[in-house]
């Protein structure tokens, strides 16, 4: 077994819509960034990018590169996807945190994890997501940015 752990961080801004684990939030506020900046599906990609010793997304998919101005993250992750099972693996479990004040994604998470597990052909049972709030300290805690964190386990084939 191998194990990956991703992190991510974006600013919020007001001409941008939220997308986090593929799915649209309602928001008034949305990352910015080269892609749709979908914190999540950055810091999972991350993860099993690490765990299976590959190169992070930013070296993967480099932000110089026209092709991912704007490309939806969902699309990402499949090519990393990709990557792993060309390798010999599989994801065995992703668990994940997102830290954001708001909005609330209690409505949200099983749409997200359904959303996950679909592109990645698993089941809903082995992605994870949570949400905590800052408490009002720093960026995030003040609504200027939202960070995500998670962790990949694969197997081999």
């Amino acid at each position: 077994m191998k194990i990956g752990i991703g992190y991510d961080i974006h600013r919020l801004i007001r001409s941008r819509k939220l997308i986090l684990g593929g799915v649209k939030i309602p928001s008034e506020k949305g990352l910015l960034g080269y892609s749709d900046a979908d914190v999540l599906i950055h810091a999972i990609c991350d993860a099993i990018l690490g765990a299976a010793g590959e190169p992070d997304i930013g070296e993967n998919f480099p932000d110089i590169e026209p092709k991912y101005k704007g490309v939806s993250s969902s699309t990402l992750l499949k090519e990393v996807n990709r990557i792993i099972k060309k390798k010999g693996y599989r994801i065995n479990n992703i668990d994940t945190t997102v830290i954001l004040e708001k909005p609330r994604l209690s409505l949200f998470k099983d749409r997200i994890r359904e959303n996950l597990a679909g592109i990645l052909g698993i089941g809903v049972a082995s992605i994870n997501v949570k949400a905590k709030t800052n408490e009002g300290f720093n960026g995030i805690g003040r609504n200027k940015a939202i960070a995500a964190y998670a962790v990949a386990s694969l197997k081999k084939l």
